[in-house]
This record gives C-alpha cells, sequence and structure tokens, in this order.
C-alpha cells in the first residue's frame, strides 16, 4: 500500500494526530435510544477496540460513523472535518471503509471483482499496486483470484471483506467482529494480518469484537461499551490488567469464597 502511515510505536499517544473523534453521538433505532452520549477518539497509526456484549451498540456506532445511520445529536469529525449526516459514498471518499459484521462479500463477483469495487471511488493508477498488497497479505486470494467469492470459507471471506476495505486506501478502516464465525486458529491468523497491516502499512483501525482478549492483545487503546455508553477506556494494556475487564469479559475469576457466583460481584463502573 503506497499511502505510509508513522508508526504508533515511535511517538507518544500524547503526539499523535486525532484521525477520528466522536463527540457525545446519540442514535436511534425508533425511539429506542442505541448510542447515549458516546465521545471517543482514534488516534493515527493506532487500532482502538470497541468492547462490549451483543446488544452493546457497537455495531450502531460504526454504522453511525460511516455514515449508515445518522445521528440525532453530537458529531463526528475525521481529521478536523465533521462527517456526521453525509452520505456513506461521501464519507468513504474522505477516507472511511468499512468492513462489516458478516463480511457482505458480494457473492457472484470473483475474487478479483470484489476488491476493485474496493476502489471504486479512487481515480488514481495505483489500484493496481495495492491489489498486490492485498494479495501479499491474502496469498490464498491471489490463488484463486478468478473465483466466484460466494464459494469461499468464512475465514477467506473474511478476508476478502478486509482486502475490500483496503483498496479504497482508508484514513481510517472500521472492522466489525471480524472473529465471528470463525474457528480459533482461524481467528488468529486474522487478527495476526490485523497486527501486521497495522504495524507494516500504518493502517490505523477501529476494531469492535466480542473476544474481548484477541482485541486486547491487538489493539493500543480501548473503550467498553455498555448499554450504548462508554463506561471504561483505557491503554489496552491496562484494560487487560483490570479486575472488571479480566472477570466480566476475559472469564478470570479471582480468589472467592467457595460456591460464590460469580455475578454477585458488582462492576466497579455502576
Amino acid at each position: 500500500m503506497s499511502v505510509a502511515m508513522p508508526m504508533a510505536g515511535a511517538e507518544t499517544a500524547s503526539s499523535l494526530k486525532t484521525v477520528l473523534e466522536v463527540k457525545n453521538v446519540e442514535t436511534y433505532y425508533g425511539a429506542v435510544m442505541a448510542i447515549r452520549g458516546v465521545s471517543l477518539k482514534v488516534m493515527e497509526g493506532q487500532i482502538a477496540t470497541i468492547l462490549g456484549a451483543n446488544g452493546a451498540g457497537k455495531t450502531t456506532l460504526l454504522k453511525t460513523i460511516s455514515g449508515v445511520m445518522d445521528p440525532e445529536k453530537g458529531k463526528i469529525l475525521l481529521n478536523g472535518e465533521e462527517i456526521q449526516g453525509m452520505e456513506p459514498d461521501r464519507i468513504v471518499r474522505r477516507g472511511v471503509a468499512h468492513v462489516p459484521e458478516g463480511r457482505e462479500v458480494f457473492p457472484f463477483l470473483t475474487i478479483e471483482e470484489n476488491l476493485r469495487m474496493g476502489a471504486f471511488t479512487r481515480s488514481d493508477s495505483g489500484v493496481g499496486d495495492d491489489l498486490e498488497m492485498v494479495y501479499s497479505y491474502f496469498p490464498i486470494l491471489k490463488e484463486r483470484y478468478r473465483q466466484q467469492a460466494g464459494y469461499l470459507s468464512g475465514g477467506q471471506q473474511q478476508m476478502l471483506a478486509i482486502g475490500r476495505g483496503l483498496m479504497a486506501r482508508p484514513r481510517i478502516l472500521l472492522l466489525d467482529e471480524p472473529s465471528l464465525g470463525l474457528s480459533p486458529l482461524l481467528v488468529q491468523e486474522i487478527f495476526s494480518i490485523i497486527r501486521k497491516l497495522n504495524q507494516e502499512q500504518g493502517v490505523t483501525m477501529m476494531l469492535v469484537e466480542q473476544n474481548a482478549q484477541v482485541a486486547l492483545k491487538t489493539a493500543h487503546y480501548g473503550y467498553v461499551l455498555e448499554i450504548g455508553r462508554i463506561v471504561m477506556n483505557g491503554e489496552a494494556s491496562a484494560l487487560m490488567a483490570s479486575e472488571d475487564i479480566q472477570e466480566f469479559y476475559l472469564g478470570v475469576q479471582g480468589d472467592t469464597q467457595r460456591g460464590q457466583k460469580r455475578w454477585k460481584r458488582r462492576k466497579t463502573w455502576r
């Protein structure tokens, strides 16, 4: 990928540029408030993860950022420019690529046609180079580039969906549940590639994930979303060390009295 970004490890977090900022955003499904005043930042060259259970509002948040849903309140800024309320295609052109939950590849198009669809907003001459870059990270896609995407396995479709997002040369890549429906071995493979793309290509990412263990090992910074609101945030390493995160998201139980049930312990953010 010819658009290199500064590496996260080379600078302190305070000196990094803010790529995406969400300010007090509220989003509704009908009369139901799904996102409740969410504020967060994603820094250039970093991976930020959003953790939360089913129904926490993670997917709604990504849809709001990418323009699939409009917020009722708040601002979304990409490199300082407000993008809330814009049509999704305009947001893509400004540099937001969304890899949706469930992958949503075009089943009757070939792998290469799917990848080129990711570059539909581009008019530059670098599409061929970026296609080869994607193939270098996902060699199975190059082997089967003429095959219809509908015949790929779930893991291969996830690779294709990520590759398609990269073809837009995004300023930020939104990844919604990349581990969904995959075996543990494939999850490790997908997240290994995500880490390489960040480290080697400098791709900035926002990662929504239920698998807190793999997400926190991959990300630089994390947010915990519950019932549409941010209840905890911090460096990924600090969240990994948090007793609340360990117990309620990583399944680690501390020393308790014999027979005491986990659910009796209250979260400190309540």
